[in-house]
């Protein structure tokens, strides 16, 4: 039996953290692809994007490999880039969206990896295959309204308000700038979370001479507002910029890489990851629609009241189309045996790649919005963004009971 009382902690950091800058950059170049590609009339399954982004001291280099509308130059994704790092806020000296310098290495893609999935496109009978192999994982409970794990969950929560703060340019968070991180560490009693016993805000500051205790004046609101009533109390032990300050952040202050931080984007640990990255990528690629798949399944089992955690893996292989495996987990809360929902699986949903990317809607430019802050837990946006957190197979899962 799962333990029932124990602490469990989990850390977010902001669209300013030097990796989110990078996570940032590269989504927005997928989403350039298939906008453009769009406005140039070509076929969305037919737009290839893996892109790597290192940012460092007024630098900048994009790597990887693209397919799409001519139109999309060099100049192009370097304007898309600056435009990524102005929007985070980035106007510093050793990082600045005007002055940095922006190496563009793209490429086309690779004719060997591509003929995995090329073989099979619209028109023909078979089905297109999986842009790489790998294992993906989708994680729900009951904790919170979102259904996702609580720590995450608030983690995401302190610094998104801080940055939608700082950012209208009003108030005292106006005195922070992109970079920060946090970490909640909740206390579960019964399985259940009950408050927060440890809290750790590290944000950058504008000014050089901020104390520690003047962040904590302008961040403590924020996590008082953002976390359950009554989670906060007087054994809570607060760490508010523990070095003294943070006035050196982002890119200048430590290098960033596209992927690096991939326990963020998804659970907090509460549950397993794959292993691969997911911003940079377009849908063919099963690391980001696989693990988006199955975090839609595995939501709407919970919200279909199947039960109250459960984590699925599915499994693929570079150019076959089917999962090779589908496994599910509900750690001892289920309604029904596990096995019963793996065999029902492909009937509810076609989890094919091609079958994913049309239930799910994912040929549009929707990435950037989920570099920051989670790429789960989010809500539906009517565009079309975040589509796999809709909740619309619960009444179909239900029948399963």
């Amino acid at each position: 039996m799962a333990r029932q009382n124990y602490q469990f902690t989990s850390e977010s950091v902001s669209e300013g953290h030097p990796d989110k800058v990078c996570d940032r950059i590269s989504d927005e170049i997928v989403d350039l692809f298939f906008r453009e590609g769009a406005a140039a009339g070509l076929d969305p399954w037919a737009i290839r994007a893996a892109c790597e982004t290192l940012a460092t001291t007024n630098r900048v280099v994009i790597a990887g490999e693209t397919r799409g509308p001519r139109t999309v130059t060099k100049d192009w994704i370097s304007h898309v880039a600056r435009m990524a790092i102005k929007d985070i806020g980035y106007e510093q000296d050793g990082f600045h969206w005007e002055k940095a310098e922006i190496d563009v290495l793209l490429h086309p893609q690779s004719a060997d990896i591509a003929q995995g999935v090329d073989a099979h496109q619209p028109g023909d009978n078979k089905e297109e295959g999986a842009g790489d192999q790998g294992i993906m994982f989708g994680y729900a409970c009951n904790e919170t309204p979102a259904l996702m794990p609580a720590p995450i969950y608030y983690a995401h929560k302190i610094l998104e308000d801080l940055a939608r703060a700082r950012k209208s340019g009003k108030g005292p968070a106006a005195q922070l700038g992109p970079d920060s991180k946090s970490q909640v560490t909740v206390r579960y009693e019964d399985g259940k979370p009950v408050a927060a016993t440890q809290i750790v805000v590290s944000h950058q500051h504008i000014d050089p001479d901020l104390s520690s205790k003047q962040a904590r004046d302008i961040i403590e609101p924020f996590v008082l507002a953002a976390l359950p009533k009554g989670w906060v109390n007087k054994d809570t032990v607060w760490h508010i910029n523990p070095t003294g300050k943070f006035y050196i952040g982002g890119p200048d202050g430590d290098s960033g890489l596209t992927g690096r931080k991939i326990i963020v984007d998804t659970y907090g640990g509460a549950a397993p990851h794959g292993g691969g990255a997911f911003s940079g990528k377009d849908s063919t690629k099963v690391d980001r629609s696989a693990a988006y798949a199955a975090r839609y399944l595995a939501k709407n089992v919970v919200a279909a009241g199947l039960a109250e955690r459960c984590t699925l893996q599915l499994s693929y292989a570079i150019g076959v189309a089917r999962p090779l495996s589908i496994y599910a987990d509900f750690h001892g809360t289920g309604k029904i045996e596990e096995s019963k929902l793996e065999a029902a699986l492909m009937d509810v949903m076609n989890l094919t790649p091609r079958g994913i990317r049309q239930h799910l809607q994912l040929n549009r430019p929707i990435y950037a919005r989920t570099s920051a802050y989670g790429h789960f837990g989010r809500q539906p946006d009517a565009d079309g963004g975040f589509s796999w957190e809709k909740t619309d197979l619960a009444d179909k899962l239900k029948g399963l009971v």
